[in-house]
């Protein structure tokens, strides 16, 4: 719950440059968080090797893979309806092979064999790198299937196929795994314990983006404010490190700093926090670098400490209003975005005021508001009532959402008459003679074309606003181009 699922990217089919030399066709979809995409990305790289160029036609693949989600059952829901699309395409193609990816595959890894007799191969979020292999018995006549995970698995030493990308911005992942057992939340089942990249592998990767022309990198983890290498295995055998490993080790306030200082041109954003681990040094950090977005999600999912308890998050709400309160003060002009989950088991009428009491005094730019649903495997589901009815959890979401809005169009407001620095990202939806981009606080800016381009830093004006987007004039190029 803590990733963000962006509604429009949702079942998106990749494609990337085609090799002459490969022949066979892969149609390779991905639902739920961007780590799922990032991880699609590292699957067709993959593939590209075994001879495998993607394809957006269905019908002509040779083998389809769907990267699945378990956060929500909505997106659980959406992917069986697609694993019976595929079984429709197979009765024609019955050469066609088909592999269920992802944390539904580690979740339900018995059931797709057994119950959905459509699927082929299920692979889990650390075993991609087994893929030929399990090819290779599917291809035997056997079901394959290896759903492991892994303690030192970070696919550091593989270079990410870029799919659909927009060549300005790119996801680097650094962490894989969560050590924080939400009651509410599949993650650490699906995707294991936490373990963090090496700190070269990831420069060495941002280096080849920015020779590729790519200006801004979100450093993407289930938790990146916990990230530490300190020579590779989990992050809770920490304390059994040698003298030498602590004293190398790297955190995330230091990675970020080598990050924006060995890249002075490059924006950077990151992706997702969790209250109980930023530090004030990440702050410090984010303000000492004009090349660190001034925008930090901070998922709080309830405003009442005794919810928080409940659902076995590591902070109370005084605890993160400080954290607000550290924020604010060290970054004025911070853009702040949350998760939130309304109707948790046992959730009251003054829970749910704590909440939007809470929001009053955060006044988030953006958010991710959701109605609690049951999870399967979660502490939550297993040994806590479900005892909010849907109509009252409908009607306190509405509630968080339209508090939300109020707030948005207040924190756009602010920018009317600035100007702001905007990276060029692509055409704007509404209009081919305009371009869309974010500024720092990640707010969408649509501006005219004039001779800019995508990748340009430039200076806008904002002349006007929606609750959601920025409008203003270019005036001139930034100085993060000079």
């Amino acid at each position: 719950m803590e990733k963000i699922i962006e509604e429009n990217k949702q079942g998106t089919s990749l494609v990337l440059e085609q090799k002459e030399e490969n022949a066979k066709k892969l149609f390779i979809e991905s639902y739920g968080c961007q780590m799922n995409f990032s991880d699609s990305e590292i699957v067709a790289s993959i593939l590209a090797n075994q001879g495998y160029n993607t394809t957006q036609n269905l019908e002509e693949a040779d083998l389809v893979l769907v990267n699945t989600c378990s956060i929500r059952d909505k997106a659980e829901q959406t992917i069986r309806k697609r694993l019976e699309k595929y079984n429709a395409v197979k009765k024609i193609n019955p050469n066609m092979k088909v592999g269920v990816l992802g944390c539904m595959a580690e979740r339900l890894k018995d059931k797709f064999l057994e119950e959905e007799k459509i699927v082929d191969m299920v692979v889990g979020p650390d075993a991609y790198k087994d893929i030929p292999n399990l090819l290779k018995e599917v291809e035997d006549g056997r079901d394959a299937i290896n759903v492991i995970l892994s303690k030192e698995e970070t696919y550091g030493d593989i270079a990410p196929v870029r799919l659909n990308s927009n060549g300005v911005t790119a996801f680097v992942s650094i962490t894989r795994g969560c050590d924080n057992m939400c009651t509410f939340c599949v993650v650490p089942f699906t995707r294991g314990r936490e373990r963090s990249r090496e700190p070269q592998s990831i420069i060495e990767e941002i280096q080849d983006l920015w020779l590729r022309g790519f200006k801004e990198i979100t450093l993407l983890g289930q938790n990146v404010d916990s990230y530490l290498w300190y020579g590779g295995g989990l992050k809770k055998d920490f304390v059994k490190a040698t003298e030498m490993q602590k004293a190398t080790s790297v955190d995330f306030a230091q990675l970020l700093d080598m990050c924006a200082s060995q890249f002075p041109k490059m924006r950077f954003r990151f992706s997702t926090s969790n209250p109980q681990d930023m530090h004030v040094e990440v702050i410090e950090i984010m303000a000492k670098h004009h090349n660190i977005c001034n925008y930090i999600h901070l998922p709080v999912q309830s405003g009442s400490t005794r919810i928080l308890n409940e659902m076995n998050r590591q902070h109370t709400r005084e605890e993160y209003m400080t954290l607000i309160d550290n924020i604010k003060r060290i970054i004025p002009d911070i853009s702040l975005s949350q998760d939130m989950i309304t109707g948790f088991p046992t959730e009251t009428e003054e829970d749910h005021k704590d909440t939007l009491s809470l929001m009053e005094y955060v006044k988030y730019d953006f958010g991710f508001m959701f109605a609690y649903s049951e999870r399967p495997g979660t502490m939550a589901a297993r040994k806590m009532e479900d005892d909010v009815p849907d109509e009252v959890k409908k009607r306190r979401l509405t509630e968080i959402v339209d508090l939300q809005q109020v707030h948005a169009l207040e924190k756009t407001k602010r920018f009317v008459g600035q100007i702001v620095e905007v990276l060029v990202e692509k055409d704007s939806k509404r209009s081919s003679e305009h371009w869309s981009g974010r500024n720092s606080q990640n707010t969408v800016v649509v501006f005219p074309k004039e001779n800019y381009k995508p990748g340009d830093f430039v200076n806008v004006k904002i002349t006007d606003c929606t609750a959601a987007t920025l409008i203003g004039e270019a005036v001139e190029y930034s100085t993060i181009m000079q």
